[in-house]
């Protein structure tokens, strides 16, 4: 499953201005929030129970907050960049600098789990982290993922 399906342009934040992980949340919620017909406070809640059962800081600068529910009608997928770094209680405790989001719906249990492997496999190239750390705008963001995507 490709993140090029579902990640829409909207949905990218170049420069997170949060410094803590509620703060990332509220912030992604709200941009979500923006290009749907979900309200920010319930995706913040539905983000923050799924991280109440550890944190998505998986390590090496990288976090992938996600949840599910029933008000979503297809996958959505987002992503930040934070310039600074947040504290984001990471597996290795080191600040968190990329964030790629998902929303699926309740019963979308195999398309979950397909678009984090895909989102997995291209953070596994230090090429492409690197492209999105030195990204100066949403548009040179969408090119580097649409880009590598294709390559998956």
């Amino acid at each position: 499953m490709k993140i090029s399906q579902f990640l829409n342009k909207n949905s990218i934040i170049a420069d997170l201005k949060a410094r803590d992980k509620q703060g990332v949340i509220d912030e992604f919620a709200l941009t979500i929030s923006r290009t749907t017909k979900i309200p920010a406070k319930k995706i913040a809640e539905i983000l923050l129970e799924r991280e109440s059962l550890g944190s998505t800081g998986i390590g090496g600068g990288i976090a992938i907050p996600h949840g599910k529910f029933d008000l979503m009608e297809s996958i959505i997928i987002g992503f930040g960049l934070s310039r600074q770094g947040v504290e984001y209680d990471s597996l290795d405790n080191k600040p968190v600098h990329i964030f790629f989001l998902l929303l699926t719906s309740e019963n979308s249990t195999g398309g979950h789990l397909k678009v984090l492997a895909q989102i997995s496999k291209l953070l596994k190239t230090d090429e492409f982290k690197k492209g999105l750390l030195s990204a100066k705008s949403v548009d040179d963001i969408y090119e580097i993922i649409m880009g590598k995507d294709e390559e998956f």
